[in-house]
């Protein structure tokens, strides 16, 4: 008799069968995402969000832990893209926002938590001698930017392929649309010799290079320190300003990446997690570029935001500044992040795995490929079908990470947490790793 050969399931059929698998586990969430389409487009107001079939809809937080509507835990690894890195539950910011609320919440003037707040933030980031608060990291690059072409005097901004720097400052995409236009130069991420040609070919025109020390939505790839040293001296050549996009970065060292590599921008943006889990961002840099906003002076720059100070986004960053995250605690957490990322790098070697997760410290990204990744353009080595697997079959059992990859760690996981996320991936390697080394375009 003939003999019958099974085969092969593809990436796509396996991430198909994981689609299903979960759609069967999480009919409410299916429900509630199908309602809100009738108001909300594609069901949300944020669009990392959102991935297929549709994503559960989450009820509470506690810890480490969140809980969706179909009463499935998760052990959070994404911590709302590093703005959670305390965790959800929190007692020292928890009673610090209850504690504020007492004195109402909408106050409209100065306030002696702001004052506070910004005297601890200029004293964590060596770079920083004035500072000025605004409600998100976007915000932040915005109003960095716009700096730097008022006091420069010229409009182009030198920007990295890969990077994200808000919602319409996005050049992680081909659709850059929605983008504003302001007049950008999009360079190529730790290609040294390209970034100084461009800042010397450009300087008469050119206000700013904004940049981010390890980039976060285009993969977790950290800069080489020769990448950020270059833009740093072919800047100060050209009398042209340095912005540190350090919103998510700013975590990974007490004074940030800047403090780690002893390399200072001239502003630096904030946002994400300084904000105590509230709504924040801030920007800051050298006094005399910063001063331009001191009402005082007759040649001032106005900043407004109705809410910049807001009464709970002073008391948890506060609160998590002064009170919860130390220095001794950045440094242990960025341990236990690189551990984590070393286990899991250890893995793939072991099983001789399509694998590499990159990063620095609490912040991670894993990528399904042989090759080597320096810059945005070398993660397209990954299988889409890849993520999407990896994604659904990590949520089903228990872990929420983003689509993409992307992993961070909070305060509030252990040891044991991260051992969960380490055996998991095995047991996807151990699963999958031959269907992803045999999908067409993969090495």
């Amino acid at each position: 008799m003939p003999t019958l050969t099974t085969r092969t399931p593809t990436l796509q059929e396996l991430a198909a069968e994981a689609a299903a698998r979960y759609t069967a586990a999480n009919p409410l969430s299916r429900a509630s995402f199908e309602r809100s389409t009738g108001f909300l487009p594609g069901a949300d107001t944020r669009t990392v969000n959102h991935y297929a079939p549709f994503p559960a809809t989450i009820v509470r937080g506690e810890g480490a832990r969140l809980y969706d509507l179909d009463g499935h835990e998760y052990l959070d690894f994404l911590n709302d893209y590093t703005a959670g890195l305390y965790g959800h539950s929190n007692p020292a910011i928890r009673d610090a926002i209850s504690e504020a609320l007492k004195n109402g919440l909408t106050l409209g003037g100065p306030t002696p938590n702001q004052q506070e707040f910004a005297e601890l933030i200029c004293a964590r980031f060596p770079s920083v001698e004035r500072v000025r608060f605004t409600n998100s990291g976007t915000e932040s690059n915005l109003m960095a930017i716009s700096l730097a072409r008022a006091v420069i005097g010229r409009d182009k901004v030198l920007v990295f392929d890969g990077a994200y720097h808000g919602g319409p400052l996005n050049f992680a995409g081909p659709d850059r649309r929605l983008n504003l236009p302001f007049r950008c130069i999009v360079g190529e991420y730790n290609d040294v010799e390209s970034a100084r040609s461009l800042i010397e070919g450009h300087a008469g025109g050119l206000a700013c290079v904004l940049v981010e020390p390890m980039l976060g939505g285009g993969g977790c790839i950290p800069a080489t320190r020769e990448f950020l040293s270059t833009l740093r001296k072919a800047t100060e050549r050209s009398g042209v300003l340095l912005i540190f996009d350090e919103v998510q970065t700013s975590r990974l060292a007490p004074g940030g990446i800047q403090e780690a590599l002893g390399i200072h921008a001239d502003l630096t943006t904030f946002g994400k997690y300084l904000g105590g889990g509230a709504s924040f961002g801030a920007f800051g840099g050298r006094a005399d570029l910063m001063d331009r906003f001191d009402p005082r002076r007759p040649d001032h720059f106005s900043h407004a935001g109705t809410h910049n100070n807001n009464v709970v986004t002073m008391a948890a960053g506060i609160a998590g500044l002064r009170d919860v995250l130390t220095p001794a605690v950045v440094r242990r957490l960025n341990r236990r992040g690189d551990d984590l990322r070393a286990a899991m790098n250890g893995v793939a070697t072991r099983l001789d795995a399509p694998a590499r997760v990159t990063g620095r410290g609490s912040i991670m990204a894993v990528h399904f490929q042989r090759a080597p990744i320096r810059c945005h353009a070398d993660t397209a080595a990954t299988p889409q079908a890849a993520r999407d697997l990896f994604h659904l079959e990590m949520l089903l059992a228990g872990l929420w990470i983003a689509p993409r990859g992307f992993t961070t760690v909070s305060l509030a996981h252990d040891d044991e947490d991260c051992q969960v996320l380490v055996t998991e991936f095995e047991a996807f390697l151990e699963r999958h790793g031959a269907a992803i080394d045999n999908s067409p375009g993969n090495s």
